[in-house]
């Protein structure tokens, strides 16, 4: 099922990860890219929003709904790989992506691992 991605990557994933996707066809930007390289979750996730890109990150803040409630939002991709390279990043999401649509990332986050994807709904 491969389909090509609107993908947002926040400030912790590195430029090598987002040439990878972009290689694959996806169409993935770099908050650091577009003048966040400084912005909080927050505004992270309300630019994916506003750009209807499913949201990459590392940072747990995005299952934590007290820090940051979710509610209709493009998708919301948690990483979470040990130890976190480039390459085991692009190892985990690479064949993940491959196999999902953006509809079904829309209002949920994806707490991906390598061992299993768990998918919340968000609203």
């Amino acid at each position: 099922m491969s389909e090509f991605l609107k993908l947002y990557l926040d400030q912790m994933l590195r430029m090598d990860v987002a040439q990878a996707l972009r290689v694959k066809g996806h169409d993935a930007i770099r908050a650091s890219e577009v003048g966040q390289a400084r912005a909080d979750d927050y505004e992270i996730l309300q630019k994916a929003i506003i750009e209807n890109r499913i949201l990459l990150t590392l940072d747990e803040h995005f299952g934590d709904w007290v820090v940051l409630p979710l509610s209709k939002h493009p998708g919301v991709i948690r990483l979470k790989v040990n130890p976190t390279t480039s390459q085991n990043t692009i190892k985990l999401l690479l064949p993940f992506l491959r196999l999902h649509s953006s509809e079904q990332f829309k209002n949920h986050l994806v707490i991906l691992s390598p061992k299993r994807a768990k998918w919340i709904h968000t609203i």
